[in-house]
Formats: C-alpha cells, structure tokens, sequence
C-alpha cells in the first residue's frame, strides 16, 4: 500500500494526528510558537464556514421526498433524554467532587446535540443522507429544550433563564445546519445542474471534514494538555467518554436495527457536535468537564474511521 492509498483508507485518523503533531509543532517550537498563536483564532474561526460548505455540499444530494421522520428519529430522543436524567440524578447524589466533575463531562458528551456532519460520514458508510438530515435537525431543537431544563439542576448557580439558554444553543447549529440545508434544496429547484456537478464531485464533502477535525483535534489536545485536574481525575475524563462512545453507538444501532437503518440510527446517536458540548460545559457548567467531550472527539472518530476501513475492506459495516 502506498503513502496516498494509506492517507485516503485512514483519512479521519490522518487528520487526528495531523492536528496533535501541528499543535505540538507550533507549541513546542520556539520560533514558531509566534506563528501558532497568531494563526489559532484564524484556524477556530474558519470550522463553522467549513462546516457550511461540506454541509451544503452534503445536501446537494438530498431528495426533498426523502425527507420525513422516521420511528427510530424518536426512540433515539426518548433514549438520550433517559440517559441524561440518569446522569443528573448521579450528579446530583455525587459527595467526592472529582467523582462529580466526571459525571458532569459524561452529561456533556450524552446531552450534546448529533453532530451536524454525522451525514457526511454516514453517507460514506452507506446510510441514509436524508434520515440523517431530518433526525439532526430533531436531534438540535429537542437538546435546544432538554439542555436549559436540567442545566439548573446542576448547576444551581446558573444565571441564564430558560429562554435565553435556548436561543443560545439553537444560535450554535441554525447557522451551520438548517441555511445550508436550505440553500441546498433551493439551488436543487434553481440551479440543478450546477447542484448535480457538485453532489458529483466523490467524497469533496468528506474531506472537508477531515481539514475541520485536525482543526478541532489540535484545540483538543492543547486543552488536555493545560488541564489544571488530578491525574486520576484526568484519566477518567479522557477513558470513559471512550466507553460512552461505543455504548451510544451500539445502542443506536440495536435500535435503527430494528427499522432497517442501523447506519444511520448509529452514527446519529454515535456521533456528537462536541465543540457544542464544549461550549456548553466552558458557559453553563465546569470548564474542567469539557475535557470529556473534547476525549469523545477522538474516540468517536476512531470508531468512524474502523467502520469506514472495514466497509471499504469487506463492503458492509460491522457493529
């Protein structure tokens, strides 16, 4: 296997060590750590205006009738609601802080909305695009609800109403999910050759995402290494989003399973928006519990990319 067929086989996990060997580059290297800091703000304020572009590119592939509801978009939701009441109430009973401090990134990883491009990967894996589409958008407005009622629960000294903590979250996706969907659908009608040439183009999306999580890796990295928690304390949060990934995954696939979707009801539940988990545990919640969906990002994308080789490798997806 040659140095190209190995980059485009383990694309995601190219880009992981892509951006940890970047930000160690740039942080460790005296005459360019100058040159890091400076370009770091660029690099964080470029991923939504990525995420919109593989986004829409993404959706040029949609069928407007494809895109309904399906059971499972609901099962999925009761789940991960269950899932995050369970985990407050542990938050809540916890007496040792670290214990709780762990619980409360745990949250974040569960409560974090669908990552809005869960699609692009699951269109790779041979899922439903427009399934995927549909149960994000459902996904964001049920965490958009969900999110700002147990936040007090948590956090008792949070001082953000209801409303205000919805709109907040609802600002974090509506740019980077619903415009591009809408735009796409529009250029359908509009321009439909020039949309058809750009849903032509193999795997242009995919690899888009590939820049945004070196991107997103590199900030990861630098954050766990500035972690001001035991090590102990450390270790859990960076181990157990490792065993929530593989749970959430299995359990979205047992249940999509049911329904003839285990791809798409896997990844949709499987793969989460953790720049919004993070957001959500640096505004409302611990800073320190951050580290836990900033863990998940890796870990879910080491799933991606092993389902991803065994589907190219076997031509199904195992799991």
């Amino acid at each position: 296997m040659n140095v190209l067929s190995f980059i485009k086989r383990w694309s995601l996990v190219v880009s992981l060590l892509a951006g940890t060997i970047i930000y160690l580059l740039f942080s460790r290297v005296s005459f360019l750590e100058p040159i890091g800091a400076d370009a770091e703000p660029l690099l964080v304020g470029a991923l939504p205006v990525l995420l919109f572009v593989l986004l829409f590119v993404t959706f040029c592939k949609i069928d407007v009738r494809d895109l309904r509801p399906r059971p499972w978009h609901f099962w999925l939701q009761l789940l991960r609601i269950v899932l995050s009441l369970a985990l407050v109430a542990g938050i809540v009973c916890a007496g040792v802080p670290g214990v709780r401090l762990v619980l409360v990134g745990v949250f974040v990883c569960v409560a974090c909305p669908t990552a809005a491009a869960a699609a692009v990967v699951t269109e790779k894996l041979g899922g439903s695009i427009a399934s995927m589409t549909i149960y994000t958008i459902i996904d964001n407005v049920v965490t958009s609800v969900v999110v700002p009622l147990l936040l007090p629960l948590i956090e008792r000294g949070v001082d953000v109403s209801f409303f205000t903590a919805m709109l907040m979250v609802l600002r974090n996706v509506a740019f980077v999910l619903v415009v591009p969907l809408a735009l796409a659908l529009l250029c359908r009608r509009l321009v439909p050759r020039i949309t058809s040439a750009i849903a032509g183009v193999r795997n242009l999306a995919f690899y888009i995402w590939c820049v945004n999580l070196a991107i997103v890796t590199g900030v990861t990295v630098r954050n766990i290494l500035h972690a001001t928690v035991s090590g102990s304390t450390l270790v859990m949060l960076l181990a157990l989003p490792l065993l929530v990934t593989l749970a959430l995954f299995a359990m979205g696939k047992a249940v999509g399973h049911a329904y003839g979707d285990s791809v798409s009801a896997g990844q949709a539940l499987g793969q989460k928006n953790t720049v919004v988990g993070i957001w959500i545990a640096l505004t409302f919640l611990d800073p320190l519990s951050a580290l836990a969906p900033g863990a998940y990002v890796i870990w879910q994308n080491l799933v991606n990319a092993w389902q991803i080789w065994y589907k190219e490798k076997y031509g199904r997806v195992k799991w």
